[in-house]
């Protein structure tokens, strides 16, 4: 794809070219940055691209502060080729803006405290709060090829603390609008810690690593330029408030209180939990949903990230704790443990110890244990050994084991449930078979069958899938007044069996759920029947809809083929349209309100093997969608109306589906012009 150059952007690419030419560092073709296909530079010209070297790195080189308090840092802009840039943008491609700001951890604290603030006043409260801030009025100096002293106009005070840690944090962007090679990587940051003494940094803060926030954040970004968590920390500290709603933006409180979000007792109660940025943009995280558990505090305080405190999620206090369980009043005791009121922070340990000696106790990690991944569940483990009479016209008959986690066998009778799903072909479920497996006979061995009472259709052809789901109740804590039953589930297992002596062929894979659980953590739905991808595509075919839960006033049905729906799903609130299915016992799932905390043009994030990519394999069937602009959906169409919800999408769709199928893929493979990657680029 050609991308059009105006006239004064080629005069200025021909003044900048004598200019490098000059300096006698003129670009090869070997010299492209490294882009890939998710980058839209990586389909620009590629003598364009040669030139301007899309990208920036920012380097913090040292940072003093004087007797006077004068503070100052030295710095280097570069390409991602390590070419000096010119922050001016006058003698290399792209003005850079930089931004930047210092603070000091105080003697015996944990957080930061900026030397530089601004008073905000509320027009709605009339309140005036502190805010850490960004300096302004400051000087830049060139001292070298794409390297900067800054000059900070704010001072350290008189009597500052020398032997305390400072960091000074930069964040710059570079512009290339006027080249059209904008992309998420012409922006950067860099923090800088030092002590002012010259002595060593003994003090740091290091909680959570920005590493972790992008599993799901894909990647982390707030106010554009800022994307790390040692940037972030450095403005969101105890003395930023928000005056419209009195809501610190402290970051453990902040951050907690946005992922508990709809959890949170306060948004419960009815009060929506607000910031009100600049412009009064006001962002309402009380609709948040955290796609994992919450009180699964190592996901995102992990512990294999090298965080110097990865372990502070064990020293309890009243403003994290507070965050999520914002409903305590640690004063007066109300709805805190036993009513015990709080006088200060070092009170908490006493009763929160880090672990105790009970699974579910006032520690830490006790008061934070996940029911249903208690250590002292027995476990519930599946296999499929193979399956009999698999050919057209007969029941199958199911060999399968039903072992605890030490290796015990679990006769069916013992299960609370236990279902065996059927389904065939693979290359694309038209339908589907579940029955209630609990009578299954076993012998002395462990081995236990079960005859399917439907047979297999008489034309039977392919290979057929034979999935297995169900769980145990089980009491923890029995005979205390915290008993809970808890659904002691098994990992689903799924079996491939050839019906007419053709080669088996699994189902092709789209996704994997490992990447699932890079957000969800531990993927589980309907109950914790359903936690494995394969085990969910036996049911969410492309004619399955929710017309069996859906109330006669709410029809017609919504398809819950899986492409559509999960593309729908992490769509959330962007769909401008309500997506809602009904399921069993009445259950709404109004989906509307989700917020997909990564950007869905990064179509890896999910897919695997380029399964996003066209053609799809012409054997894929047509999707029922009774309730959408198009019914039957062919199967690309699908999967793109999922995202694409408008009108215009859906009659483009349709503009471009004959009586031969769709042509998708003319246009979108990945070699074409407007190919999946292409446009998707970010």
């Amino acid at each position: 794809m050609r991308l059009p150059i105006s006239s004064s952007v080629v005069i200025r690419l021909t003044l900048a070219l004598v200019v490098v030419i000059g300096s006698a560092v003129l670009l090869s073709s070997s010299d492209k940055p490294a882009l890939t296909a998710g980058d839209k530079a990586y389909y620009a010209e590629q003598n364009l691209v040669n030139f301007v070297r899309p990208g920036l790195v920012l380097k913090i080189l040292s940072a003093e502060i004087g007797a006077d308090g004068a503070i100052k840092t030295r710095f280097k802009l570069t390409d991602p080729k390590d070419l000096p840039l010119d922050r001016e943008g006058i003698t290399t491609p792209g003005a850079v803006s930089v931004r930047t700001i210092a603070a000091y951890i105080p003697k015996g604290q944990t957080q930061y405290v900026s030397y530089i603030t601004r008073s905000v006043s509320s027009t709605l409260t009339k309140i005036t709060a502190t805010q850490a801030t960004s300096d302004s009025g400051g000087t830049f100096s060139k001292v070298g090829e794409g390297e900067y002293v800054y000059t900070f106009a704010t001072k350290a005070p008189a009597g500052f603390d020398r032997t305390v840690t400072h960091s000074i944090g930069i964040w710059a962007s570079r512009d290339l609008s006027e080249f059209e090679l904008d992309q998420l990587g012409n922006y950067a940051a860099a923090v800088y810690t030092f002590v002012p003494d010259g002595s060593k940094v003994t003090v740091t803060r290091d909680v959570v690593r920005t590493q972790s926030c992008n599993k799901c954040h894909d990647p982390l970004s707030a106010h554009d330029e800022r994307k790390t968590m040692e940037l972030c920390i450095l403005c969101h500290t105890p003395q930023t408030t928000d005056p419209d709603t009195g809501n610190t933006v402290d970051m453990p409180v902040m951050t907690h209180k946005i992922h508990m979000g709809n959890q949170l007792p306060s948004v419960k109660a009815g009060r929506p939990y607000q910031i009100i940025g600049r412009n009064m943009t006001v962002a309402d995280f009380s609709t948040v949903a955290f796609p994992a558990d919450p009180r699964n505090c190592t996901f995102c305080h992990e512990q294999n990230t090298g965080a110097a405190q990865a372990n502070a999620y064990l020293r309890p206090n009243q403003a994290a704790c507070g965050a999520c369980h914002d409903n305590a009043n640690f004063k007066t005791g109300e709805n805190h443990a036993n009513g015990i009121p709080v006088a200060s922070d070092r009170e908490c340990a006493n009763c929160h110890l880090p672990q105790g000696e009970l699974e579910f106790d006032a520690s830490i990690l006790g008061a934070h244990t996940i029911q249903r991944f208690s250590r002292s569940l027995p476990g519930t483990v599946f296999e499929i050994l193979k399956v009999d009479d698999g050919v057209g016209g007969k029941k199958p008959t199911v060999t399968f084991t039903i072992k605890d986690k030490s290796g015990k066998p679990i006769l069916p009778s013992e299960m609370t449930r236990l279902g065996l799903v059927l389904a065939g072909p693979t290359t694309d479920y038209p339908s589907y078979v579940t029955e209630d497996a609990l009578k299954a006979a076993c012998g002395s061995d462990g081995r236990c069958l079960w005859t399917f009472q439907n047979p297999l259709p008489a034309k039977a052809w392919g290979t057929y899938t034979v999935g297995i789901e169900g769980y145990r109740n089980q009491t923890l804590m029995a005979g205390t007044p915290q008993a809970v039953t808890v659904r002691d589930a098994g990992a689903n297992k799924t079996f491939d069996f050839s019906v007419d002596g053709s080669k088996v062929a699994a189902r092709r894979q789209i996704v994997s759920l490992a990447k699932c659980n890079n957000c969800h953590s531990s993927l589980s739905l309907h109950g914790d029947n359903r936690n494995t991808i394969e085990q969910c595509v036996l049911c969410h075919n492309p004619n399955q809809t929710d017309a069996s839960n859906r109330p006669a006033g709410q029809q017609p049905s919504e398809t819950i083929d899986l492409r559509y729906m999960i593309h729908k799903i992490h769509t959330g609130e962007e769909i401008g349209q309500p997506y809602i299915i009904y399921g069993r016992g009445g259950s709404v799932n109004d989906f509307s309100e989700v917020r997909f905390p990564g950007d869905r043009r990064n179509c890896a994030e999910c897919h695997v093997n380029g399964s996003e990519q066209l053609p799809m394999k012409d054997s894929l069937l047509e999707v029922n969608n009774p309730r959408g602009l198009l019914n039957p959906m062919g199967p690309a169409t699908a999967a793109c109306l999922g995202c694409h919800t408008s009108v215009n999408a859906a009659s483009h769709a349709l503009a471009n589906t004959t009586r031969l199928g769709e042509s998708c893929a003319a246009c979108h493979s990945t070699s074409n012009e407007f190919g999946v990657p292409k446009v998707h680029a970010r």
